[in-house]
């Protein structure tokens, strides 16, 4: 599972030029799912993301985290985060998984990030064509990868 974490002061999804779902400050997390992954790799990166030490303190010194700060999360499924470039100029998502197996996934993510932050999680429109806008604060973009757990 690979995750690309966004600080944001604001997020939002648009589908069919309709609002889905925005946030103010927290964190973009687009989340890709490959058939590798488990329910491990679930509670191990939930937990990660919903604690991960990058907002300000009050003496602007990244000590805090999204639990703490009471942020939101805006979670949108991203399959491309999956691409591999190795061989030519059209990307593969071979490791991407199907949205058979995917959803599934992707609903426990929901779940589990919820539990974790004990609050709701925004969301996208799995498989939709998604317009995601953000303002990015600080940037601050972390990428990680359940499988490799660095």
């Amino acid at each position: 599972m690979r995750a690309l974490i966004q600080r944001v002061t604001t997020a939002g999804v648009t589908i069919d030029e309709e609002l889905k779902s925005s946030i103010g400050n927290g964190l973009l997390v687009l989340l890709g799912i490959e058939d590798a992954d488990t329910a491990d790799d679930i509670v191990w990166l939930s937990n990660k993301i919903v604690n991960l030490r990058i907002f300000d303190d009050a003496d602007k010194v990244p000590n805090l985290s999204l639990k703490e700060t009471g942020g939101d999360i805006l979670l949108v499924s991203q399959f491309t985060l999956h691409a591999n470039t190795k061989k030519g100029n059209r990307p593969s998502y071979i490791r991407a998984s199907k949205s058979v197996v995917a959803i599934p996934v992707y609903e426990k993510m929901i779940q589990q990030l919820q539990n974790d932050l004990e609050k709701k999680i925004f969301t996208g429109v799995f498989g939709a064509d998604m317009k995601v806008a953000l303002v990015n604060d600080g940037p601050v973009t972390i990428w990680i990868d359940s499988k490799q757990k660095e």
